[in-house]
């Protein structure tokens, strides 16, 4: 069995992926911000506190799985929303980056650490959409900082992969979507479970198949 931490793991996605990884028996640490009922209490957009929460805790850690995220400004790049903008970026982001790196202890300390980061089809550059432009970008960057990522932690030995978990009926996807959170969770954590070495850098389907960035 692993040790997992889940980020946003308040509601839909991160509440399924926590749900599934404990009902397989796996250890789990929920982290949330203030006053949402986690293990594990922290903001994302905040480097230095991220850090000193997980320098307290003296848990192993083998799997971080990164779902904290905010859809952001429903604004045209003609109109931005400059500060909502920002504040997507850095919890999309920055946030993504500063939780994985305040777990590298714990990490390092794992037989098989794993990273596995929540991104989105938007981030797709294959195509010109540009609704939600903010929350595309941002989803596009973080595929960039944790591709740059895998290649930084091949050496140690720890595997970092992005995955698009489809379209999933969450208050950010709407009653509509396709998937449920709790389907899409069972496909994240048994790749989450066999993901090895040799697929660090890639970004993956909820369902184990690769796509392209």
């Amino acid at each position: 069995m692993a040790a997992f931490l889940v980020t946003g793991a308040n509601r839909g996605i991160g509440a399924a992926l926590a749900a599934r990884a404990g009902d397989l028996g796996h250890d789990v640490l929920c982290a949330t911000r203030a006053g949402q009922g986690g293990d594990v209490i922290f903001d994302v957009t905040d480097p230095e506190q991220v850090q000193a929460v997980m320098a307290a805790i003296d848990q192993p850690i083998d799997i971080v799985i990164n779902n904290a995220g905010i859809v952001g400004p429903d604004s045209a790049t003609t109109d931005m929303d400059w500060n909502a903008m920002a504040y997507t970026f850095a919890v999309n982001v920055a946030g993504a980056l500063a939780v994985s790196m305040a777990c590298l202890d714990h990490l390092r300390r794992s037989s098989r650490p794993r990273i596995l980061t929540i991104s989105r089809q938007m981030s797709y550059m294959g195509y010109a959409k540009s609704d939600r432009i903010a929350y595309r970008a941002s989803k596009a960057a973080v595929n960039k900082i944790m591709q740059g990522l895998a290649t930084d932690l091949r050496p140690d030995g720890v595997s970092v992969v992005l995955v698009d978990p489809g379209w999933v009926q969450t208050d950010m996807g709407g009653a509509e979507a396709d998937l449920t959170p709790r389907e899409v969770a069972s496909g994240i954590v048994a790749l989450a479970e066999t993901l090895t070495l040799d697929q660090s850098g890639k970004f993956f389907m909820w369902t184990g198949e690769e796509r392209a960035f």
